[in-house]
């Protein structure tokens, strides 16, 4: 047929180049619109729709030859694409076919071609969902993927069968095939209400927002943020990928999600993401998270988002409609700074006159101040010499505004007691008065920035402020400011503890006139009186014994206040003690170990917060203290508090503080970083994003920061490994973990050479060590699979993957190589890898090794190494392990547990090669010290193998041993239930702070004696008389040879 012809034709074209596409699409609607031209009558007067059957065949037959096509084939890509185009195409056409086929409105459900074509051809993908063929699944999902958005109206019956093979999908084992899953799902969104849905019904939604947050692939997360639709309910959930581990999607959050939805498409009207469809709290969130980000790109992409927002509220923030007051004043500062640097004609077109400064209000001040902050960091002196104001006028100004606060302050107090005010008039004047506490405050930083050359102007500002700090009204956010300012106008530190404690003395002083009446009042300024040593303490960097006027402080003050029963008193004094230890060692030693145990009674959440920090901070601050007994075993309780029950905001201080303190050289105990690692892997951590954000960071800068923080993370791999491997079986079912392969991957990325710092390199002969650390690596795997009898097939699976990411140098020491090939000759002897995979990546490696150290491998025989002293314990060790018995049948067991008259599994005798693969030389594969058979051994069980052979087993017994592949299901990965509710605190098991190896066995304990031998023999004479004689034991020429090999070596 024509049609047929130029079927294959189009889609020659349109896979070389997406530049025909158009044309091919307008080309092929034109051969299926001749095709349906071409009908047949019936005899009961309908019409077979003869042509349209013919071109489904064809175009049918054209995608067959795409879908076994692998990922990543650009021409496949194409033809998909062009597919999703074509039924774009001819379904926008909403009459397509309708009145060229007179028989379609009789003898079909879908009225026009296009919707009969359509139709057939999702019932013809949805039937390659569940093909065994990776590459099969992906390819139809794709095309669906592609096309899903433009499918018109289809019938109810095969948009249910779709939905559900697309959710069957979403738990696939392959990670392509789950991303155009979610590609799908997230284009059906738009035509599902969930109001319909049923009670206990699983919804799209659900399954986008559950996979977006928990999936552990990268690509599934990326796919699922760039295709879900945003609406109330996802946005939420997408703001929170904006702490995501991965770089890219916290940068897709911001450059592809939130900037380009600002406004709906092609208009200037408000979108989803417009800074007035956000509440105050998401803006801040989205703030706080990109401007606060670790990765520059992150941060660029955070910018450009507030500088559309700024393009999007009106006019430049010359004026206080056009900057958003918000509860966080650092975020708000840092979204303007990144305005100013993003859009320099917005900070070009700001100016400041006098009557500025004497009408200030909150926007205004605030603008001042950022924009005054700005210019001092770019040092633009011009500027911001004509925008900051006299000295002694802004003095007057913060007086005059620290008045009229006060005024205020006073007021509602009076009102408090009277309780004479309207509720609105109450809000209001609370109202009033925040205003005016942060249009002080923002004066009091801008005045920071201000030439005091003026000595009039000094002496005045210094009076102001010193004078606003005694006044017992004034609210305790304001200390910090005025504190800023004394230090900077005080001539030195001594001088600035010593107005403040003057102030505080003055405070406490009670008079003569004191009564129980004014109790109240006592704790009111003793509460105050704390805030600003808190402040001031902040701000002091000298030893304690240079300051001996803070002595009086501690005793007269801070100590009482410490034994009090109040929490907000005991809160404010714990703070200042820890301030105090940190500028002295002496009060460290003393009060370091009741600030942990503080944190491990029963405390109020805050104070518990207070104390660890303090700990951690001392830690930092006094690493000569760390010698000392008690010091150490508060370390040793750091470590393991990793695991307790606590929360995840108390988890992630202890992780943050760990870490800082190995980074720092404080804690030098392998153990730390051990548990960081369980504790980054655990389960019970996979919602805390702050911690999995720091360990993230840390581990990569601790692994690449030296040559022995890399060895380091390559000795405990196998520990920790079998640990992991553990904690993967004991999983609950609402339990989710990141996958052992993707662990291993971890961990050869993090001792990977060619990442490691320059500066780590600098040494040549570190160099040259640390560039065979994965043969190490790989020697401490090949060890683990003699070492370890539990290891499943799927652990040494994931572990021989591991070997093919390793870096393999060119120059390696003799010794070591000779050693990672001994290791690898007797785990092909000892340990022989049955799973087709890990074989064939065993064999791979040890083919790499061989060819590339061919030369060094060339003299090699173990009979010499083994004369060697110093490598005693390595042959005592490979002795010791005993072998896998894979030259007989392992018999199979009924459900009661017996074997007789069970079908045996067969294994085939593997061939005894030489260390290099190489001809078998002298001594080598004879000596009984290896704990193997002896050839004569072997060729009896050979012998009785083929006889086996002959075993009349009936027809389910032969269905048991290798069951019918037709009918096989794709394969699926096992999802965690994940429950909507809040999770308790889980315990984590730390791996212990001793590490105990296990004795290794007796070189005796893996031989077998020669009576053991002789029974052997006999059972299986006994076993093969059994077995009836069969004619068709002719000869088998690959048993012969094996029986001669075997021979041969004897």
């Amino acid at each position: 047929m024509p049609g047929r012809l130029n079927i294959s034709t189009i889609f020659d074209q349109v896979q070389a180049s997406t530049a025909n596409h158009h044309k091919n699409i307008v080309a092929l609607s034109k051969v299926q619109v001749e095709a349906a031209q071409h009908t047949e009558a019936t005899r009961d007067g309908n019409f077979k729709l003869i042509g349209e059957r013919i071109f489904e065949d064809a175009f049918q037959l054209a995608l067959m030859r795409v879908l076994p096509v692998k990922k990543g084939v650009a021409p496949a890509d194409r033809i998909v694409k062009f597919i999703g185009g074509y039924i774009k195409f001819i379904n926008e056409r909403g009459d397509y076919g309708r009145e060229d086929c007179p028989g379609t409105q009789e003898d079909d459900d879908e009225g026009t071609t296009a919707g009969r074509f359509t139709a057939k051809l999702l019932r013809f993908l949805l039937r390659g969902f569940s093909a065994k063929d990776k590459s099969v699944r992906y390819r139809t999902l794709q095309v669906v993927a592609e096309t899903v958005s433009h499918l018109g109206e289809i019938d109810e019956d095969i948009y249910i069968d779709l939905r559900t093979c697309l959710l069957e999908r979403v738990n696939d084992r392959e990670i392509p095939v789950r991303v155009q899953a979610f590609i799908g799902l997230s284009k059906l969104y738009g035509s599902e209400d969930p109001a319909e849905a049923e009670e206990n019904e699983v919804t799209v939604v659900d399954i986008l927002i559950d996979n977006l947050c928990h999936d552990p692939s990268v690509d599934v997360r990326r796919a699922i943020l760039l295709n879900i639709p945003i609406t109330s309910v996802t946005i939420p959930h997408i703001i929170d990928r904006s702490r995501d581990k991965d770089n890219i999607v916290r940068k897709l959050v911001y450059s592809a999600v939130l900037e380009p939805n600002v406004f709906q498409r092609e208009s200037l009207v408000m979108g989803p993401t417009h800074p007035r469809s956000l509440t105050i709290a998401q803006r801040e969130l989205i703030v706080r998270n990109g401007l606060g980000d670790r990765e520059a790109t992150v941060r660029t992409a955070a910018g450009n988002l507030i500088a559309t927002w700024v393009d999007a509220v009106g006019p430049p923030p010359t004026k206080a409609e056009t900057i958003p007051r918000q509860r966080i004043i650092s975020i708000a500062a840092d979204a303007l700074l990144s305005v100013f640097t993003t859009r320099v004609d917005i900070f070009e077109s700001i100016e400041f006159g006098g009557q500025d400064w004497a009408h200030l209000t909150p926007e205004t001040a605030f603008l001042a101040r950022v924009f005054v902050e700005h210019c001092r960091a770019t040092k633009d002196e011009i500027r911001l010499e004509a925008a900051l104001p006299v000295v002694t006028a802004l003095a007057f100004g913060i007086q005059e505004a620290c008045n009229g606060l006060l005024i205020d302050i006073q007021a509602e107090d009076e009102d408090g007691l009277l309780g004479t005010s309207q509720e609105a008039e109450r809000i209001r004047r609370e109202d009033r008065r925040v205003d005016k506490e942060f249009v002080l405050a923002e004066m009091l930083k801008l005045a920071v920035h201000l030439d005091y050359a003026d000595e009039i102007g000094r002496r005045k500002m210094f009076q102001l402020v010193r004078d606003m700090i005694s006044k017992e009204a004034l609210p305790d956010s304001l200390l910090a400011g005025c504190l800023d300012v004394l230090r900077i106008l005080s001539a030195s530190e001594r001088d600035l503890i010593r107005v403040v404690v003057e102030t505080v003395q003055d405070l406490r002083d009670p008079g003569d006139d004191e009564n129980d009446d004014e109790q109240g009042s006592c704790n009111k300024i003793d509460l105050k009186c704390l805030s600003l040593c808190i402040r001031m303490l902040e701000r002091v960097n000298g030893m304690l014994e240079d300051n001996i006027i803070l002595a009086g402080i501690l005793d007269e003050l801070i100590y009482p206040s410490l034994r009090r029963k109040e929490a907000n008193f005991r809160q404010k004094a714990l703070i200042s003690l820890g301030l105090c230890c940190l500028i002295d060692k002496r009060l460290t030693r003393k009060y370091l170990t009741f600030f942990w145990e503080l944190f491990e009674e029963d405390s109020p959440e805050a104070i518990k917060i207070d104390s660890l920090r303090i700990v951690l901070d001392l830690l930092l601050a006094h690493e000569s203290v760390l010698r000392e007994d008690g010091v150490s075993q508060v370390i040793t309780n750091l470590i393991k508090y990793l695991g307790e029950k606590i929360p995840n905001e108390t988890r992630a201080l202890l992780s943050i503080g760990i870490s800082k303190l190995v980074l720092s050289g404080v804690i030098h105990d392998i153990c730390a970083v051990k548990n960081l690692i369980v504790v980054y892997f655990s389960p019970a951590t996979a919602d805390n994003q702050e911690l999995l954000q720091c360990l993230t960071f840390f581990l990569q800068v601790y692994s690449y920061s030296s040559h022995s923080n890399q060895q380091r993370i390559q000795k405990i791999f196998i520990e920790l490994f079998m640990d992991l491997k553990t904690r993967h079986e004991e999983l609950e079912e609402d339990e989710g973990m990141v996958s052992l392969s993707q662990i291993g991957a971890m961990f050869v990325d993090w001792t990977d050479p060619l990442k490691l710092s320059p500066a780590a390199n600098a040494n040549t002969e570190t160099h040259m060590e640390n560039e065979s650390i994965h043969i190490d690596l790989a020697i401490d795997i090949f060890k683990a699979m003699l070492e370890h009898d539990d290891l499943e097939r799927e652990d040494k699976k994931v572990l021989c993957q591991i070997l093919s990411k390793l870096h393999i140098p060119d120059t390696v020491d003799d010794d070591k190589i000779r050693t990672l090939k001994l290791y690898i000759h007797h785990v092909h002897l000892r340990r022989p890898l049955h799973d087709t995979v890990t074989n064939n990546a065993f064999t791979k490696f040890d083919t790499l090794i061989s060819k590339k150290f061919e030369k060094q491998l060339e003299d090699f025989s173990e009979e010499e190494y083994r004369k060697l002293e110093e490598l005693k314990d390595l042959f005592e060790f490979l002795d010791s392990v005993i072998p896998e018995d894979e030259d007989t049948d392992v018999p199979k067991k009924r459900a009661d547990g017996s074997t007789k008259g069970c079908p045996r599994v067969l294994r085939r005798a593997a061939q005894r090669n030489s260390l290099t693969r190489h001809p078998p030389r002298a001594g080598v594969g004879r000596t009984s010290r290896s704990g193997c058979f002896k050839p004569v051994v072997n060729i009896l069980i050979l012998i009785s193998l083929r006889r086996r052979r002959l075993s009349t087993s009936d027809d389910s017994d032969l269905a048991e041993i290798d069951p019918p592949r037709r009918g096989s299901t794709a394969p699926t990965r096992t999802m965690p239930k994940r429950s909507a509710a809040t999770k308790q605190p889980q315990i984590i098991e730390l791996v212990p702070t001793v590490t105990t190896q296990p004795p290794n066995p007796s070189p005796n304990q893996g031989k077998q004696s020669t009576n053991d031998i002789s029974a052997a023999d006999e059972d299986a004479g006994d076993a093969s008389s059994e077995i009836p004689f069969d004619s068709i034991m002719d000869p088998d020429p690959d048993s012969e040879e094996e029986v001669n090999d075997l021979l041969a070596e004897e």
